[in-house]
């Protein structure tokens, strides 16, 4: 899996420490991998053997003792103390990070409003005290988006990719009560530039409205378990195996050649030998 985020929970193996774990690695999960990685590692360990019990303990004063100075791009430790302690206080009311989601996947029947609902939810923690604490948020809407919006909200998607599907060597299947037939595929610029070229798409936004008509292409594949493509076809892309700026090299021994959209142009136009 090398740099890839679902490293970190994979080294837990209770449920509770899978999902709260997996979610401060998806959170965080945004920009050079070399860079997050580094901050999720710490404050992992940090929490100590069961990330589920330290987040269900924590208060104001644990959060500012963990999170003091916690700078990563756009979140600083006010934002990261929302998410531990709405983390917490999910799993004191509701037993598990499945429960909370699940809440709002049977209130509202569909996966934007459960995730919208599960977002609020986590963002629900008195800000006052943490302000005062700790200083302002600054990127909190970055890192839980709420109202969820029209975006493609990859890694929430991610997230509940690990928790849904599996297990296998990548995903975990804990989460039991939804169907990985209603999730949506992860959409990132990776993603979005294999689904162009294998015209799972038209589309060129990473909005959510993208992520549902990609998802309806692989859908066609696998109607009961749509996004297991996604870790491929997205690493693939990081790999440089396809990269952004196409290169009639890469195109000619390219493995999905036949199935492109666009390699063979390349590839004829450089006149390479396939």
């Amino acid at each position: 899996m090398g740099f890839d985020p679902v490293e970190f929970p994979h080294r837990y193996t209770d449920p509770r420490d899978v999902e709260v774990s997996a979610l401060l690695a998806a959170a965080l999960a945004y920009g050079r991998a070399d860079l997050f990685r580094p901050k999720v590692d710490a404050l992992l360990k940090q929490m100590g053997p069961s990330p589920a019990a330290f987040v269900r303990a924590l208060d104001v004063a644990g959060a500012k003792a963990l999170l003091t100075g916690f700078v990563y791009r756009f979140n600083v430790g006010t934002d990261l103390a929302v998410l531990l302690l709405g983390m917490g206080g999910a799993l004191r009311e509701h037993g598990s990070l499945e429960a909370l989601f699940v809440r709002g996947w049977k209130a509202s029947g569909t996966l934007h409003g459960a995730l919208a609902a599960f977002t609020a939810a986590l963002r629900d923690v008195p800000m006052d005290p943490l302000r005062e604490a700790m200083g302002p948020e600054r990127g909190l809407h970055h890192l839980l988006p709420s109202p969820l919006g029209p975006g493609a909200a990859k890694r929430l998607n991610l997230y509940l990719r690990w928790m849904v599907r599996g297990p296998d060597a990548v995903d975990f299947g804990i989460w039991k009560q939804v169907p990985a037939s209603a999730l949506l595929v992860p959409l990132d610029t990776h993603i979005g530039r294999m689904a162009l070229h294998l015209g799972l798409t038209k589309r060129t936004d990473l909005t959510w409205r993208t992520a549902e008509e990609v998802t309806a292409s692989l859908r066609a594949l696998d109607p009961e378990d749509p996004v297991r493509y996604d870790f491929a076809l997205c690493h693939y892309g990081m790999s440089g195996a396809c990269p952004a700026k196409t290169v009639p090299q890469h195109c000619a021994r390219c493995s999905l050649l036949p199935s492109c959209k666009v390699g063979p142009r390349i590839v004829a136009r450089g006149a390479v030998q396939i």
